[in-house]
């Protein structure tokens, strides 16, 4: 074959060729990718959440009001030793002291035996095992973040008042919130409950409290 004709062979197969030469060439050139429209203006908090570790000593002090039933709701302030055994249960000791007033029965004539004035010291001790339900957090503002708790406690102890001692039974729930790694507000309501005889006849009573305090941890 001469030259002349390879030449006239491959004009005519030039315009076959074209396509396939141009898709490979489109394929080759990368393809911008679609920006994003809006772009999002994200605030990244840098929030700093107090931890209790887990085997913590919890010391403190609270105040508030103790109402014995048949007699007047009195103030109480009580001291608070509590050992965090893991982050849920804890183990909590308590000494507090309030008054006890037997105004009204005085007023009536109606002394109660065991008062030799009209207003009698009023002591308890207990001890309690406590276990945190709802841990979580509660948030002051935008960027501060406190680690908090919902517990619920029992335990038992006694209480002393008019020279007699009542074993009791205490129950109830608190809140607990700290407000940096080693500082915390509590907020408890509880009821003790013990047998008294002093109106005469022995009866079952709820003794209810609700107080405030605060504690460290170390």
């Amino acid at each position: 074959m001469t030259n002349r004709k390879i030449l006239m062979l491959c004009l005519g197969a030039a315009p076959l060729l074209s396509p396939a030469f141009v898709l490979a060439d489109a394929e080759d050139k990368s393809i911008p990718a679609q920006e994003q429209v809006i772009q999002p203006q994200l605030e990244r908090r840098d929030v700093k959440v107090p931890h209790i570790n887990a085997d913590d000593i919890e010391v403190g002090f609270y105040k508030g009001i103790l109402s014995i039933e048949n007699f007047s709701a009195q103030s109480v302030t009580g001291l608070r030793l509590a050992y965090h055994v893991t982050e849920d249960f804890f183990i909590e000791g308590v000494k507090a002291k309030s008054t006890i007033s037997d105004e009204f029965f005085r007023s009536r004539a109606f002394p109660i035996t065991g008062f030799d004035k009209q207003e009698e010291d009023l002591t308890y001790y207990n001890v309690s095992l406590g276990y945190n339900v709802l841990p979580g957090e509660i948030f002051l503002g935008r960027r501060w973040a406190m680690a908090s708790a919902f517990y619920i406690i029992g335990g038992i102890g006694t209480t002393t008042f008019a020279k007699e001692s009542h074993a009791t039974f205490n129950f109830g729930g608190g809140y607990r919130i700290l407000l940096n790694d080693w500082f915390a507000l509590h907020i408890d309501m509880r009821d003790h409950v013990f047998d008294s005889d002093l109106l005469g006849q022995n009866k079952r009573t709820n003794n209810f409290e609700a107080t405030a305090g605060l504690t460290v941890f170390f």
